[in-house]
């Protein structure tokens, strides 16, 4: 069975003073994709931002490796091998592509088992970014920017990939192309925590599935299981 690589127990956030997570718990195992779905409002962006520290009224254990990294600010949390694509994902739209990646480079850590991504073979996974390495980053459409947004966390040598709602607004055949480019990179056992609201997306690509429901657990399991759950697709999901 695999290891943790990331583990979240009792996880209390707030804005404001909202309650917004109210006890989250989950694991992620090394090489494997874990999803959280949910409605919008559920909390998942939130536990996202929480495991960043992009949140911090926030209390409970999040513990990287054998590392607990509750007390340390963002940019510690990245230099762990953490690496974000937010939603909005982030890019610098006055630098080129080459740029973007370039200004993310970083060596992966000791002793990782990870591939180590260079200029070159995020080049290799993402063909269509050298053709555009002289594009201003705002100059991209929604899909070629979120191509980039993944490319350039690749550039930091990451052990665990978050990402948040990868396919959000993106035509179909720009999905498809996502979710290629994903499955490649779960096959080379780059762990992966990402939120998603497309059911088949996600179920195609994750070993675990969690639904979060007013900020708490509603049920986890695998995919094939969650696809039999149509009364917790219902309720939590609106399917």
């Amino acid at each position: 069975m695999s290891n943790p690589l990331l583990r979240v127990d009792n996880l209390q956030a707030f804005y404001d003073q909202s309650h917004i997570l109210q006890g989250v718990s989950l694991s992620v195992n090394s090489g494997e994709v874990l999803s959280v779905l949910g409605r919008n409002g559920a909390g998942k962006t939130t536990l996202l931002n929480s495991i960043m520290a992009i949140l911090h009224k926030r209390t409970g254990s999040i513990i990287y490796g054998d590392q607990e990294i509750n007390k340390l600010p963002p940019y510690k949390i990245a230099k762990q091998g953490i690496a974000y694509v937010p939603e909005i994902r982030g890019i610098f739209p006055s630098l080129t592509v080459r740029e973007n990646l370039e200004i993310a480079s970083r060596r992966g850590r000791e002793g990782a088992s990870q591939q180590q991504w260079t200029l070159d073979s995020v080049y290799s996974l993402f063909p269509h970014l050298r053709e555009r390495a002289q594009s201003g980053g705002g100059k991209l459409s929604g899909g070629e920017q979120q191509m980039l947004s993944i490319a350039r966390a690749l550039m930091t040598n990451p052990d665990l990939l978050i990402l948040d709602e990868p396919t959000e607004g993106l035509a179909p055949l720009v999905v498809k192309e996502i979710e290629e480019l994903l499955t490649a990179l779960k096959r080379q056992g780059l762990t992966m925590l990402m939120v998603e609201q497309n059911l088949g997306f996600a179920t195609r690509l994750s070993d675990q599935i969690v639904v979060l429901g007013k900020g708490r657990i509603r049920w986890s399991g695998t995919p094939e299981l969650f696809s039999s759950e149509s009364g917790i697709q219902r309720t939590w999901l609106g399917v």
